[in-house]
C-alpha cells in the first residue's frame, strides 16, 4: 500500500504547538480520515461537526483540511439518511471527469499529411 499522508491539524492550539486535551483526538481523526474514501471522510467530518454543535463545520474544516461546504454537504447527506448515495461506488453514476476524446497523431509515413486528405496535385 502506498504511503498515505496524514493531514496536520490547523486549529489555533495545534498550530501553536500547545499541548491541549483535543490534540490527540485531532490527530486520530486525521489518521482515520487518511484511510477513508472521499464520501466517508465527508460523513465522518459531518458527524464530528454535529458533536461540536454551533461552529462545528468551521472547527472541523480547520482540523481536517476539508472545505466547510464539503462538511455541510456531508451533514445534509446524513440528515437525509444517505438517501440516493450509492453503496457500491464512491460517486454517483455519471459523476467525475468526462472521458477525453481520442486523438490520432500523424505517423511518420504520412509526412505530416492527414490520412483522410488526398495528396496535393503536382504539375
Amino acid at each position: 500500500m502506498a504511503d498515505v499522508t496524514v493531514h496536520q491539524c490547523a486549529c489555533p492550539c495545534c498550530r501553536e504547538g500547545q499541548d491541549h486535551p483535543e490534540r490527540q483526538l485531532h490527530h486520530q481523526i486525521n489518521l482515520l480520515m487518511s484511510r477513508l474514501d472521499e464520501q466517508q471522510r465527508r460523513w465522518l467530518a459531518a458527524l464530528e461537526s454535529k458533536k461540536v454543535g454551533h461552529g462545528g463545520d468551521t472547527v472541523l474544516a480547520q482540523v481536517t483540511g476539508l472545505h466547510i461546504d464539503t462538511i455541510r454537504r456531508g451533514r445534509e447527506e446524513l440528515d437525509a439518511d444517505l438517501e440516493g448515495r450509492p453503496t457500491d461506488r464512491v460517486r454517483k453514476p455519471g459523476a467525475g471527469r468526462p472521458p477525453g476524446k481520442k486523438r490520432i497523431r500523424p505517423s511518420s509515413t504520412t509526412c505530416g499529411r492527414s490520412p483522410h486528405r488526398p495528396p496535393a496535385a503536382t504539375r
